[in-house]
């Protein structure tokens, strides 16, 4: 990752009872999200990260300009090229959504990063019905939508979401998240977005940030992470790799998709979908299960050749398999749960060609689908 085109950021601090240590470095571009339990110190990070709390021993350093270092540099936060979304839009309630949107704006856009046109956004976040309401007259899931628009068009470097969805029920969160997927698509604006909901992660982020107690614990790709057989999330019951497919057919008779993947092809029930339109993947530990040999007719739809990679005991009785598909094992990784008996059994450790069987491939939500 070169110098320029990079996030870092360094907080070590004593506040209290808590010990906060964060050191990570992250691409300028994408989804980061910082996930971990309420309490870990995600908000701490990034508001450490905005200028709203000052640590002497911090650095931060946004594709190349630096905000805060340990010789005494440190950029106050009216002066730092960020856009803040918090858990509550927190509109004014005296202004009209189009005066929302605008306040913040600079009048002249900057020379040095893509300029975020108005009409562009207000269109993007589904708002331009609602540019003469008052704020009163807004939904939970359109007040955050308003304030998301406004965080953008104050023209950022960083977009900063501390659980922008926490205070929605999930109907409301579901109808946001595409809009948050196509801000992330569309617009060259990296995002840190602070969760604890995994679901959000898995649909969102291209990069991770596992903070516990305050301290990071790993960070990477999202895939790195998520088949990293020694990560949390790996770890956990509901372990899932998320991908990336292009949709190459649709078979109208059944309603499923035919999606490309590294190393194979995943079929998956979906309404239809445009040939060459990039759909993210979430499959399961629990739902793939691995054989010795190719298997016979069954209900299940997916059966990919691939290679074990590594296996770790999860405890005395059961165990995570991590598996290249493709038959070179060149193609994504997934993970199998299985029990260490199926694991002698099998004998996977002398020969690790097997045939990966996927039960269920979940696909996220359509751009634009309700």
């Amino acid at each position: 990752m070169s110098v320029g085109h990079a996030i870092r950021a360094d907080f070590r601090n004593v506040l209290g009872n808590f010990t906060l240590d964060t050191a990570f470095e992250a691409p300028a571009k994408g989804v980061t999200a910082l996930f971990g339990p309420s309490g870990c110190g995600k908000t701490t990070v990034i508001r450490c990260m905005a200028g709203l709390i000052r640590v002497k021993d911090g650095y931060c350093s946004v594709d190349g300009e630096v905000w805060q270092d340990r010789d005494g540099t440190f950029l106050p936060t009216y002066k730092r090229p960020l856009g803040y979304v918090f858990q509550e839009a927190s509109l004014f309630p005296h202004l009209s959504v189009r005066k929302n949107l605008l306040f913040g704006a600079p009048r002249e856009k900057p020379k040095d990063r893509p300029e975020i046109d108005f009409d562009e956004v207000v269109d993007l976040l589904g708002v331009r019905p609602l540019l003469d309401r008052s704020p009163a007259n807004l939904s939970g899931g359109e007040r955050q939508r308003v304030g998301i628009g406004r965080a953008l068009l104050t023209q950022p470097k960083l977009l900063l979401m501390d659980e922008p969805l926490s205070a929605l029920d999930r109907k409301t969160k579901n109808e946001i998240l595409p809009f948050i997927e196509k801000l992330r698509d569309h617009f060259a604006v990296p995002i840190f977005y602070i969760t604890h909901d995994i679901t959000e992660v898995e649909r969102l982020a291209d990069q991770l940030v596992l903070i516990e107690k305050g301290h990071v614990v790993m960070a990477g790709t999202l895939a790195e992470l998520e088949s990293n057989p020694g990560s949390p999330i790996a770890r956990s019951r509901e372990a899932a790799v998320s991908l990336s497919g292009s949709v190459i057919s649709f078979d109208p008779k059944y309603g499923l998709l035919h999606l490309a993947i590294p190393g194979g092809v995943l079929i998956a029930p979906s309404p239809p979908a445009e040939i060459g339109e990039t759909r993210r993947i979430r499959i399961l530990a629990s739902d793939v299960s691995l054989a010795r040999e190719a298997p016979g007719r069954s209900s299940i739809l997916n059966v990919l050749p691939a290679k074990v990679v590594t296996m770790k005991p999860l405890d005395a009785y059961e165990t995570l398999v991590v598996v290249a598909l493709g038959e070179n094992g060149e193609g994504a990784r997934v993970l199998a749960r299985m029990t260490r008996k199926s694991w002698e059994e099998l004998g996977l450790s002398e020969t690790p060609s097997v045939f990966a069987q996927v039960k269920y491939v979940a696909l996220a939500a359509g751009v634009g689908e309700e």
